[in-house]
């Protein structure tokens, strides 16, 4: 039996004045995917990424999360449906709670507490909340650290715990963009470890420059230049193929390894 699609764009694009930064992207994930875009700087992933989301609308093109057209609908309307994103820079509130930053975004994503007001005057910490919360840090390894100071953690820590806010929504297409930037050795492996561990249960879309690391973890890697998707394919085949070569290490000889070479 085929598996059903999760999400699809046909057509899309986006220019902000004179400037294609993506162009006539056509893009389907299935259910139960874990698969990798990757592309030079400047070449229209984050954008792509944020057309997904909602944070940008389209100029052309449509896009569709298990058969509906959402290419209007707002980011949080997105989340609502299940679609839920990291960010390249770490996005958490350093003057929190590690726990509060994750009740927060439940709180704000639920239609519960659609409503400023709601949140005022309602109890913020109700006991269903609160149990999914922990148990989206403990899948990440921050229990032990759950009413720290936010401003307290590792930069890998706040990867992790953005990670945990993002599975605390209960998503079922998680995005990430860049989630291994910025760290170190240690917490690359952790975060790798992690991410390997989600996809089982999940739909994972990844955006990442340090592509030795990703490519055990992901079944397809798709390749954008200038704004265009211009390969898609399982890793081995993508990382030897010359056109793509040359567009991300400028080389287009017969050898082919997957090393950190241009990461």
């Amino acid at each position: 039996m085929a598996s059903q699609t999760i999400i699809e764009t046909k057509g899309l694009g986006k220019q902000f004045g004179d400037f294609q930064a993506v162009i006539d992207v056509n893009y389907r994930v299935l259910a139960g995917d874990a698969v990798g875009i990757i592309g030079p700087n400047g070449a229209g992933k984050s954008t792509f990424f944020n057309l997904l989301t909602g944070l940008f609308p389209p100029t052309s093109g449509s896009i569709h999360f298990f058969g509906q057209d959402v290419s209007n609908l707002s980011a949080e309307n997105r989340v609502a449906l299940g679609m839920v994103r990291t960010f390249q820079l770490v996005s958490v509130l350093d003057s929190l709670m590690v726990l509060d930053n994750l009740v927060l975004a439940v709180i704000r994503c639920s239609a519960d507490f659609n409503h400023k007001m709601s949140l005022m005057m309602g109890s913020a910490h109700p006991k269903h909340i609160i149990a999914d919360c922990a148990m989206a840090l403990e899948s990440v390894g921050l229990a032990s650290k759950a009413h720290w100071p936010t401003s307290d953690l590792s930069y890998g820590d706040k990867r992790m715990l953005e990670i945990a806010m993002a599975l605390s929504l209960k998503p079922k297409l998680l995005l990430l963009d860049e989630p291994l930037a910025g760290l170190s050795e240690a917490e690359i492996a952790e975060v790798v470890k992690l991410i390997d561990k989600v996809k089982k249960n999940l739909t994972v879309v990844i955006i990442e420059h340090k592509i030795s690391r990703i490519v055990n973890l992901v079944s397809r890697l798709s390749v954008m230049h200038e704004g265009r998707l211009i390969a898609e394919g399982e890793p081995d085949d993508i990382l030897c193929d010359p056109l793509v070569r040359e567009v991300y290490w400028g080389e287009r000889n017969d050898a082919c390894e997957v090393t950190a070479a241009g990461e």
